[in-house]
């Protein structure tokens, strides 16, 4: 008896120590900072160039009043006072049903912390976006927010890793079954090939325009037809006109008078000369005028470069005016390709870098060439950006307006890479499930960049190392949502 009644007060105490024990884990556990990344309370979250941390109360947000508390800090991690913060949940629109607005007043209590309260009308989701303006500085976060859902996540958030509810354990048997298989996260060489759509085109610095520099008329033409082959120095057609023949006269008299007194006109024979010259007259027609001594009434008009005519506005015996384009020649030895990019490849491409082009009817034959120019605006109708290629055409195979397919080949250096059939696409979100052991695999949003065939860069959300299921994750998925019963992703 007198044993019992000292065991009775040893329980009675060691159960004392056990509820405090307990109650005192329970404490530290509420104060301390859950490791997962869908509670935004216990993480400052970057906004460029703050960092903000959100607390919500009730944790779990309600229709009705919730009340919300924002950290915000600067770089260096002090807080950030007198700032102006607008915080507005939406509730966006569905069908017919216009977008809803739940703003929160925000009011600071103490130096760096923010409170308000927003009110949701209705069950559902309502990310929360949040706008800090301090001292001439802008940054912006947004959080995503469900009511009956707890805690927040932040979606705008550059690398920082997302994990989803949603944990399942597959056995080997069912892995078998279902046919999963995974590979590691990798850090390797990314080569990105950008197709692009273009036309060939003339080289417009190898075009060349004929005109005259005085009116008159057309007489015989030889460049008679489009597409005329043309070599330099070949007669075009031939010119009469009343200052053209009034110009070989007068230059005629100013040379038998420098003959007749020895020289004494010779600056007016040279403006004579320089007169002819500019009016489309060469130097050996000058010579052949002097030989001849009488005035031309048609003159032939040479080509300023070899070529084709690809533009003709004359006829035998039409009038021009002073400076009327009558020809146009193009030299078709180099031609241009003018493909076009999307906005999200310009910054992958760079003059001077190699291309390859095919014809679409013609995939046995390839051309290579290098990217001569960039043009700086975009195409209105298309929302895409011209890339020039410059390409030899010395057999004339090339024509313009052509159709024409660019690859060309970036070099990204080493990147992490995920296995391109491992990523799910839900939306804007990119998931994978990263094998944690054990049997269990974890949905985890990540952020993705360049891609190719077969890999796909994350720029967020996994390591090196790690491994995800890059088959049947389409049946772990479906799992996955009807365990956690989450289907927004």
């Amino acid at each position: 008896m007198k044993r019992m009644m000292i065991f009775i007060p040893a329980i009675l105490l060691m159960a004392v120590i056990t509820a405090y024990w307990i109650q005192t884990k329970n404490a530290d556990t509420e104060a301390r900072p859950s490791n997962t990344a869908n509670v935004a309370s216990a993480t400052f979250y970057d906004a460029n160039p703050f960092k903000v941390r959100a607390v919500l109360k009730p944790e779990t947000p309600k229709v009705g009043k919730n009340h919300v508390t924002i950290f915000v800090q600067d770089e260096t991690g002090k807080p950030v006072s007198g700032a102006t913060l607008k915080a507005v949940a939406v509730m966006p629109s569905m069908g017919s049903m216009p977008a809803m607005y739940a703003p929160a007043a925000m009011k600071e209590s103490v130096a760096g912390k923010y409170e308000g309260e927003f009110t949701p009308t209705m069950s559902g989701s309502w990310p929360l976006a949040i706008d800090i303006n301090a001292k001439g500085k802008k940054g912006s976060i947004t959080f995503d927010l469900a009511t009956g859902r707890k805690g927040l996540r932040c979606t705008t958030c550059g690398d920082q890793v997302t994990a989803i509810p949603g944990i399942i354990r597959v056995d080997p048997d069912r892995r078998q079954l279902i046919g999963v298989t995974t590979r590691h996260v990798k850090r390797k060489t990314l080569r990105v090939t950008i197709r692009a759509a273009g036309t060939i085109a003339y080289d417009e610095t190898r075009l060349s325009d004929v005109s005259m520099k005085f009116n008159g008329w057309v007489g015989d033409i030889y460049a008679d037809s489009i597409g005329k082959p043309i070599t330099k120095g070949d007669v075009l057609f031939t010119v009469y006109s009343p200052e053209l023949l009034a110009a070989q006269g007068e230059y005629l008299e100013a040379l038998r008078r420098v003959h007749a007194k020895g020289g004494n006109r010779k600056g007016l024979l040279e403006a004579g000369r320089r007169r002819l010259s500019l009016w489309s007259m060469t130097p050996s027609q000058i010579r052949t005028l002097e030989k001849r001594g009488k005035a031309q009434d048609y003159v032939p008009i040479l080509a300023p470069e070899s070529g084709v005519v690809i533009e003709k506005q004359i006829l035998t015996g039409s009038a021009f005016k002073t400076g009327q384009r009558l020809l146009r020649i193009a030299n078709l030895s180099r031609v241009w390709v003018e493909a076009q990019v999307y906005d999200y490849e310009l910054p992958l491409i760079n003059t001077g870098m190699k291309v390859k082009v095919t014809l679409p009817d013609i995939q046995d034959r390839e051309f290579e060439g290098k990217v001569d120019y960039i043009y700086p605006f975009m195409e209105n109708d298309t929302r895409t950006a011209r890339v020039r290629v410059v390409l030899d055409n010395t057999d004339g195979f090339l024509r313009p307006d052509m159709y024409a397919q660019v690859k060309l080949r970036v070099n990204m250096g080493k990147r992490l890479l995920v296995p391109e059939s491992a990523v799910i696409y839900a939306g804007e979100a990119r998931v994978v499930f990263l094998d944690i052991g054990d049997g269990r695999l974890q949905p985890r949003k990540i952020k993705t960049g360049q891609r190719n065939r077969h890999w796909i860069e994350v720029i967020g959300g996994l390591k090196a190392g790690d491994t995800v299921v890059t088959s049947g994750n389409f049946l772990i998925a479906a799992e996955s949502k009807l365990k956690s019963g989450l289907a927004q992703w």
